[in-house]
């Protein structure tokens, strides 16, 4: 079963350069290091060896996650998000009517979340409170501190 993923232009440029940087420089270092370690002599009681085998390990796990993620990676075409409600790529303004404070986030796909930047994943629970919902409709939504009710100010793109 394929796991597709949506990602903006910018966020399948970083899938791919974070990739090429694992194949192209992470790869042959470790394979140096194996070298290295290699030439050091008798295998069997050689920690550095071992360490940089398992690194090796670790990082041919990862490439291939990442080739994964990449071969069911789709493009969001932005010229076809609805403005009109909130889905993935959609600057929303929100209103927590608990306590009366204000705050926009950009819906992103799950791997492209970084609260930092003001993105949400449309798969966290606020993301999946303001999906489909349209300006001045209140969202419920569960979290573990209980349900907080947010009202949709705004929609961008």
């Amino acid at each position: 079963m394929s796991n597709i993923s949506y990602y903006t232009a910018e966020g399948l440029q970083r899938l791919k350069d974070e990739l090429h940087q694992l194949k192209a420089i992470e790869r042959p270092r470790i394979s140096s290091q194996i070298a290295d370690a290699r030439d050091k002599g008798d295998l069997s009681e050689n920690a550095e060896y071992d360490a940089a085998k398992e690194a090796q390990g670790l990082l041919e796990a990862k490439i291939a996650k990442m080739e994964n993620l990449l071969a069911n990676a789709r493009l969001i075409d932005e010229s076809q998000v609805d403005d009109s409600k909130a889905y993935i790529l959609s600057r929303v303004k929100i209103k927590n009517l608990n306590n009366n404070m204000e705050v926009e986030y950009t819906l992103v796909a799950e791997n492209e979340a970084n609260l930092a930047e003001k993105k949400i994943s449309v798969d966290s629970p606020i993301g999946k409170g303001l999906l489909g919902k349209e300006v001045g409709e209140v969202a419920e939504v569960q979290v573990p501190a209980g349900m907080i009710k947010f009202e949709i100010l705004e929609i961008n793109r």
